[in-house]
C-alpha cells in the first residue's frame, strides 16, 4: 500500500489520502455481506431445529392419542349392555280367577282344588259348585301384563297334576296390591266370607 502526502494549501492541515485497490470502502463494504451470510446461515439452521422439534412433539402427541381399544375400559352403552338392564322390581297382585264348564263330581272337584292350593305358594281361597269354581291368591309379577299371563296359564298348568276337570277361563281379574286394599277399605269388593281354604258356594 502506497501512501502519499498531499502538501497542504496555505491556510489548510495536510489529509492522509488511501490510495491502495484494497483499501477504501470496497473492505468496508464486504464485512457486512459476510457477517449478513453468517446471520442467514444461522436463521436457517435455527429454523431447522425448531421445525424438527415442532415434528417431535407432534409424533409424540400422536403417539398418546393412538391408545390400543381393547386397552381402553369398557365404559358407556357397551358396559350396560353388559350387565344387561335394571330390571323392574317384582310386585304383588291380586288375582281373582273364574273357570266353568260341564259338571264335576262336587267330591272330585274339591280335592283338585285343595291340590291346587297346595301347590301355589300364594293360594288364598276357592269357591265352587259342580259346573263353575273361582280362585283367589296373590301373584308377584313385575307388572300388569306378567301377572295376567301367568293367571291364564294357571289352570292348563296344573289340569294333569291337580287333576282339574277341563274347564275353561270365563273371567279374570287382576289389581296390584295398593288398589286391592283401598278398594276393601271403601267397602267395594269385599274379601270372601271364608277367607282360606276351599269351600263351596
Amino acid at each position: 500500500m502506497v501512501r502519499r502526502r498531499e502538501e497542504a494549501l496555505p491556510g489548510q492541515r495536510s489529509e492522509r489520502r488511501l490510495t491502495s485497490i484494497e483499501g477504501g470502502r470496497g473492505v468496508e463494504q464486504r464485512a457486512p455481506r459476510e457477517a449478513d451470510r453468517d446471520v442467514d446461515l444461522s436463521a436457517e439452521r435455527g429454523a431447522e431445529q425448531s421445525a424438527d422439534r415442532s415434528a417431535e412433539r407432534s409424533a409424540e402427541r400422536s403417539a398418546d392419542r393412538e391408545v390400543d381399544p381393547s386397552a381402553a375400559p369398557d365404559t358407556g352403552q357397551a358396559g350396560q349392555e353388559e350387565r344387561g338392564p335394571v330390571r323392574e322390581q317384582a310386585r304383588m297382585w291380586h288375582v281373582v280367577l273364574s273357570v266353568a264348564g260341564a259338571a264335576t263330581p262336587l267330591p272330585e272337584l274339591r280335592t283338585a282344588l285343595e291340590k291346587l292350593a297346595h301347590d301355589h305358594s300364594f293360594f288364598l281361597t276357592a269357591r265352587y259348585a259342580a259346573d263353575h269354581a273361582e280362585v283367589r291368591y296373590w301373584e308377584e309379577a313385575r307388572d300388569l301384563h306378567d301377572a295376567a299371563a301367568i293367571a291364564l296359564r294357571l289352570w292348563g298348568e296344573h289340569k294333569a297334576s291337580a287333576k282339574l276337570p277341563a274347564w275353561e277361563i270365563v273371567g279374570l281379574e287382576v289389581v296390584d296390591r295398593p288398589t286391592y286394599h283401598k278398594r276393601v277399605a271403601e267397602g267395594f269388593g269385599d274379601p270372601p266370607p271364608q277367607l282360606g281354604g276351599v269351600h263351596p258356594y
